[in-house]
């Protein structure tokens, strides 16, 4: 697995490395954003680079940050995760595209004496997306993933489920 990572981490650096006005018109840029604010906060941010080496194929990467702070307790327990991910999508439809993942993250979980540990989680993800253009160089995007890798005995875990359902907005330079 550490090999294909690798890898498309390498053909991903020597895409975008390539500069010409004609590689810049296929860099695009991405991500989420996500929050929620009550008696636990969550702020997500998680930015993604892409580059269309093909009209149907591109490759890219991304990192992830997430912040908790749960106020259910006397103290407050806050915890901060963190990680990476390279991809590749291929265009099958002009709407439609698969999506192939590799994820670490390093997760920070609450233990039952209420201390915090870290674990470190490696995830393979495919699926199914859909993209609508809003504009020129904006477009829309959603995915529906399998976390290959989810094991529901696992404690703990980043994911509540296997499925790993995703929305956002996409730029093209």
């Amino acid at each position: 697995m550490r090999r294909i990572c690798v890898a498309a981490a390498i053909v991903f650096c020597s895409l975008t490395v390539t500069g010409t006005s004609r590689a810049n018109d296929r860099l695009w840029f991405g991500g989420g954003i996500g929050f929620g604010f009550g008696t636990v906060d969550y702020v997500e941010v998680a930015p993604i680079i892409g580059f269309s080496a093909t009209d149907k194929l591109s490759v890219g990467g991304g990192i992830t940050y997430r912040y908790r702070d749960d106020g259910r307790f006397a103290d407050s327990l806050t915890t901060n995760d963190y990680g990476a991910n390279v991809f590749v999508r291929y265009r099958f439809l002009p709407a439609l595209f698969g999506h192939v993942e590799y994820e670490y993250l390093s997760y920070e979980f609450v233990r039952s004496d209420l201390s915090t540990e870290r674990d470190n989680f490696n995830s393979v993800l495919a699926g199914p997306g859909f993209f609508q253009p809003l504009g020129k160089r904006v477009s829309f995007y959603a995915t529906a993933l399998y976390n290959f890798s989810y094991d529901s005995d696992e404690f703990p875990s980043p994911y509540d489920d296997e499925w790993v359902y995703r929305v956002g907005v996409s730029v093209g330079f």
